[in-house]
């Protein structure tokens, strides 16, 4: 054993250094009920037993990519009454006029779903994929829309889709994190898309960055008969801290992140080590052999993250091109979407392949559309649209090849079948086995849930 004049800073010090915690601690907390990565039944039986989620940042045009409108070639030019607020008391906008697509639109798979020229790769797939086309949201800037997306929260910070999809559900490998989040740099809104806020720490996301170290420090500093000497101490010191504190959740979290960081020491080297796929799948995803960035490379770490039993994997779109806020040239789409088309459309073949479709449910989002017109039909780009845009669902208990709702004629407001925010994050939950009332979380002296006090599943989209 190490000196008594070691303190406790010392070994807490080395300890995260070399990323590692005895095996043992774990039990101790599962025996006392603390442990806040414990697995937990959902409310029902669930269809998915894992979420990838696709955000694409920055507001993706629904008129040119899954939304087909017609009336906008025939009529564009047009000018159409500025009858909202948001457009008629914004400078530059007491005229408006209707703004044509620039992609076509075909027919694709055997459901026949209209996908423009856009996303080739995808439109192969659309016989697996669920359609939504009346999706709106509750706000404009692209901070605020972010949020609400993943957070069910429009102005404050509250915890995240995933957080609360690990903390409903807990964790099938101790080993790994719950919830991760692959990015190449931040979005709008920051962390906040994927913290936990007030749910027990334990169940925030896990940031991953593409590139040859994908989670800092993981691999061990010091010898791993030293770790465990020191760690054999602050072992006995932790647990003798957290009983005098009347099983403080946030220390359970903190000894549980040491666990998983042990794990992770072999863990995440396996999961992000790609020499062992086949040349077919690496070229699927458009990647050539030991290469480490790109959405290809996001895509293929997730399918093998939910296959290590990762509950919740978010792959956020923010790579060097920029994002899809198009105000300027709408021609900016072209790069991004051959950014993504390809890898997603691998990502879905690969998943149902491996038989892994059917308890996977992909989800592919933005935070608003982007606008059917603009102050001169010649515009280049388009602005905010948070009335009508387009996200779609595939995999576990969706109803394949269907499309749920519909804009009215030019994709201006969702008139069939509207999906707010709200109806989308139930309807996620409820494909996890949770009903949206009732997974809460006393905070404040009330119960928070995601949906807040709203939100509807979008039954005619599930099996």
């Amino acid at each position: 054993m190490y000196p008594l004049s070691n303190t406790r800073r010392s070994f807490l010090r080395s300890a995260v250094t070399g990323s590692l915690i005895l095996p043992g601690i774990i039990e101790q907390l599962l025996a006392d009920g603390r442990d806040p990565f414990a697995m937990r039944e959902p409310h029902f039986p669930a269809r998915a037993k894992n979420v990838i989620f696709l955000f694409m940042t920055g507001g993706v045009s629904h008129v040119d990519t899954f939304d087909p409108k017609p009336a906008l070639h025939r009529d564009v030019g047009k000018e159409i009454k500025a009858d909202h607020p948001e457009i008629k008391d914004r400078p530059g906008y007491e005229r408006i006029f209707l703004k044509q697509p620039q992609w076509e639109f075909s027919q694709n798979g055997e459901c026949g779903t209209e996908v423009s020229t856009l996303f080739p790769h995808v439109a192969t797939c659309i016989d697996d994929i669920a359609m939504i086309r009346s999706m709106h949201t509750s706000h404009s800037n692209h901070y605020n829309a972010t949020l609400g997306m993943h957070t069910g929260s429009f102005a404050f910070s509250r915890p995240s889709l995933g957080a609360w999809v690990s903390y409903g559900l807990g964790t099938e490998n101790r080993n790994l994190p719950g919830f991760v989040v692959i990015a190449p740099k931040q979005t709008y809104a920051g962390t906040q898309v994927y913290a936990n806020d007030f749910l027990p720490a334990a169940h925030q996301g896990t940031l991953v960055v593409p590139g040859a170290e994908p989670i800092a420090n993981v691999k061990p500093r010091v010898p791993t008969d030293r770790q465990r000497l020191e760690l054999e101490t602050l072992q006995a010191m932790n647990l003798a801290h957290l009983d005098a504190r009347h099983a403080d959740p946030e220390l359970s979290a903190r000894m549980r992140s040491f666990e998983t960081a042990f794990g992770m020491q072999m863990a995440v080297p396996d999961a992000f080590d790609f020499s062992k796929e086949s040349a077919a799948t690496l070229s699927g995803y458009a990647l050539q052999p030991g290469q480490t960035t790109g959405f290809g490379w996001q895509c293929l770490a997730a399918r093998r993250l939910v296959e290590r039993g990762v509950r919740f994997v978010e792959l956020i779109d923010t790579g060097s091109s920029g994002n899809w806020d198009a105000h300027g040239d709408m021609m900016t789409h072209v790069g991004l979407a051959k950014n993504v088309d390809q890898p997603i459309a691998a990502l879905l073949k690969d998943l149902k392949h491996r038989g892994m479709l059917d308890e996977t449910l992909v989800v592919w989002t933005t935070e608003f559309g982007r606008t059917p017109f603009n102050n001169s039909a010649d515009a280049k780009g388009r602005e905010h649209h948070p009335w009508a845009f387009t996200s779609w669902l595939a995999g576990a208990g969706v109803k394949p090849g269907i499309v749920h709702g519909a804009t009215d004629e030019y994709g201006l407001r969702a008139v069939e079948q509207p999906v707010h925010v709200h109806d989308f994050h139930a309807t996620v939950l409820h494909l996890m086995g949770f009903d949206h009332e009732r997974l809460t979380f006393r905070h404040a002296g009330r119960d928070y849930r995601l949906t807040d006090v709203q939100g509807e599943v979008v039954r005619p989209i599930l099996v």
